[in-house]
């Protein structure tokens, strides 16, 4: 069919590129190292927010960016194989993407929020672990470095394949909103109101303000004074 339809709303497409930009400059910036590690703590804390947004907008969004539609794609996996998939919105293949991009980024930055480098870098929830479990955690992080980015080379490649084979712009999709008509049973995506967007806006600043303001609460009292010596 030729017409089209909304698939994703303005909020979904704004946090994706965002999250893009945020996740390619961190992971540049903790290669490089060196001063750009402070950038790559603010980086962390920006990324930490928009998944919050997204875990909210997920479910007070519209209709393609619930959890509910992405959490069910990838039980109707075998009629995609089939070729009986006629539902809008991630397919399930593209599900399983977007869950699996989204949780190691989520892990990127829970292990990096008690992360340190030993010498310009220490994440705002440092003090709350021992110094081993900050060096296992710091660990982790950065071995997955490497498999996020061989899940983001993938992600790239299915989005050659599908506008180069499949001839689905999905990356047009993405910076505009609709998708065409590809079955009659296809219905434009609805919700998504002004307060649920204030709503997880809210939420998401909440988080990053309560995990940057940690390291104040958590730092030791200042030690006391020496008492001044009398000079006789």
């Amino acid at each position: 069919m030729s017409d089209s339809i909304k698939v994703w709303d303005a909020p979904l497409r704004l946090f994706h590129w965002s999250l893009a930009l945020a996740v390619g400059a961190a992971m540049l910036s903790g290669w490089l190292g060196g001063n750009l590690m402070v950038w790559h703590g603010r980086l962390g804390l920006l990324i930490l927010g928009l998944l919050a947004f997204r875990l909210l907008w997920g479910l007070l969004g519209s209709t393609y960016a619930r959890w509910s539609r992405i959490l069910a794609a990838p039980l109707r996996l075998g009629d995609y194989l089939r070729g009986r998939w006629r539902q809008a919105g991630h397919n399930p293949l593209g599900a399983l993407s977007v869950l699996a991009l989204l949780g190691l980024a989520a892990f990127q930055v829970l292990t990096g929020l008690a992360a340190s480098d030993d010498i310009a870098f220490q994440g705002p929830l440092y003090r709350l672990v021992e110094a081993d479990t900050s060096a296992w955690l710091t660990g982790l992080h950065r071995q997955a470095w490497w498999l996020l980015l061989g899940l983001i080379g993938l992600h790239l490649l299915a989005i050659l394949y599908y506008a180069r084979v499949r001839r689905r712009p999905l990356l047009r999709a993405m910076i505009g909103g609709r998708s065409p008509r590809e079955y009659p049973e296809q219905r434009e995506a609805v919700g998504g109101a002004p307060w649920a967007l204030a709503v997880a806006l809210a939420g998401a600043l909440l988080l990053v303000w309560a995990v940057r303001s940690a390291e104040g609460w958590l730092a030791p009292p200042p030690a006391p004074a020496a008492p001044a010596s009398l000079d006789w």
